[in-house]
């Protein structure tokens, strides 16, 4: 790796804590546009102030888990970090560095934040810093906890996130009162980003659109509202007629009382085709359907074409049973973050690579009708009109996320 320039407020990020201007603030929180260069250089900034500020001293690099934090904050670090005469001693089972530089050494120690329990994992360290990347998917207990370990003298806490809601309570308790917390404020913009061409920047602009693109290009912490998905339109994106495909996989969304949504989906040329689907809406029906039926239908979806797996709404336990007793079907449960799945389809309706059946009404109902809760507080759809929409998710997340298919793996860029 090897950067040649960097923005100013990259050098900020990196250096503010030797600045006569800046050195007084106890926390600098970094938030903005992705890939506007602030988890790089606020990650280089941290290594570099604690060795030149500490030695045998102990800090906390955290991310929502250990192998996010790795892969998007700690290789592309310890690259730069060799290449400039720090000697690492990395011991990756134990989740910790010991790093050296002008003959003091310091251990960094990894954490992942990723629920409310994660607070019992750093709990009665002693800290000189922490830096947490992306802390407003982090839990607030974790966050605290993690804060209140700083109690060595001239310890200071790193921040950096992209925007979410306004009622998020980093926002809230962070940005909003950083005057009362002595925390320094930088608003990163692509712009500030000098590694970033200007034909990558503007192929992040056409992936997202509404409420992500409002925080991820704009940088804007934004409430999310109206229609899920207003890049949806039946000129883009609906068709009629037969599609040959060279791959088959079926997305469940399974209810007992609330409906049940299957799709069958084919690949051909890149694009992944929503070619027919099963809805059974035991209310509008009158009568409830059993396992053994779903699964009749889920045979009828499928025909005679090679299903690779169906992917099942993870709390049908019963259903995904059911599948695999009959062992004609590999049967995987979905990965249910809904946010994460609602940002991907955003991301593959926006590129043209998810296209639908006219037959298919159920779904193309519920594009029209599914909605932001705009007054949950914070980023949830109405759960209302959102059963195929469920099935559709746990397709893109799966298809994304297994990384087996190199049509959709541009999906998962998202920071």
């Amino acid at each position: 790796m090897k950067i040649t320039k960097f923005s100013l407020k990259q050098r900020v990020a990196m250096k503010w804590w030797s600045s006569h201007r800046f050195s007084g603030y106890d926390a600098i929180i970094c938030d903005g546009a992705v890939r506007s260069g602030k988890t790089l250089s606020m990650s280089l900034g941290f290594i570099i102030w604690a060795s030149q500020r500490f030695d045998g001293g102990a800090f906390a690099m955290c991310g929502k888990t250990i192998t996010s934090l790795r892969r998007n904050v700690i290789t592309p670090m310890l690259t730069l970090l060799r290449e400039n005469s720090f000697a690492i001693d990395e011991r990756v089972s134990k989740n910790y560095l010991d790093i050296t530089f002008n003959g003091h050494t310091n251990r960094i120690y990894l954490f992942g934040g990723k629920d409310e329990s994660s607070a019992a994992l750093i709990q009665g360290m002693t800290l000189s810093g922490v830096f947490f990347d992306e802390v407003a998917l982090m839990p607030r207990s974790f966050v605290e906890q993690a804060l209140a370990r700083c109690s060595v003298k001239d310890s200071k806490m790193w921040f950096n996130c992209n925007p979410d809601t306004p009622s998020h309570w980093f926002y809230k308790e962070w940005i909003l009162k950083r005057k009362e917390k002595n925390a320094l404020y930088l608003h990163f913009t692509m712009e500030d980003n000098p590694s970033l061409s200007q034909w990558v920047r503007k192929r992040y602009e056409r992936l997202y659109s509404g409420t992500f693109y409002d925080r991820f290009i704009l940088g804007k912490w934004t409430a999310s509202q109206g229609i899920v998905y207003p890049m949806f339109s039946e000129n883009d994106h609906v068709f009629s007629g037969d599609v040959d495909c060279e791959r088959y996989v079926i997305s469940c969304d399974y209810g007992t009382v609330n409906p049940s949504s299957f799709g069958l989906w084919g690949l051909r040329d890149g694009i992944w085709y929503r070619l027919k689907e099963y809805y059974y809406d035991s209310k509008r029906e009158g009568i409830s359907r059993t396992d053994e039926e779903h699964y009749t239908a889920l045979e009828e979806l499928a025909g005679s074409r090679n299903i690779e797996k169906v992917i099942v709404d993870p709390s049908a336990a019963s259903f995904i049973e059911c599948i695999r007793r009959h062992g004609r079907f590999l049967a995987v449960k979905a990965d249910n973050d809904v946010i994460s799945g609602i940002r991907q389809v955003s991301t593959a309706l926006k590129q043209g690579r998810l296209k639908f059946h006219c037959s298919c009404r159920d779904i193309l109902r519920e594009f029209t009708l599914y909605s932001w809760n705009e007054k949950a507080g914070a980023d949830a759809p109405i759960k209302e009109n959102d059963h195929a929409m469920d099935d559709m998710r746990y397709f893109v997340a799966d298809i994304v996320n297994s990384r087996d298919s190199g049509d959709l793996i541009a999906l998962s860029v998202n920071r």
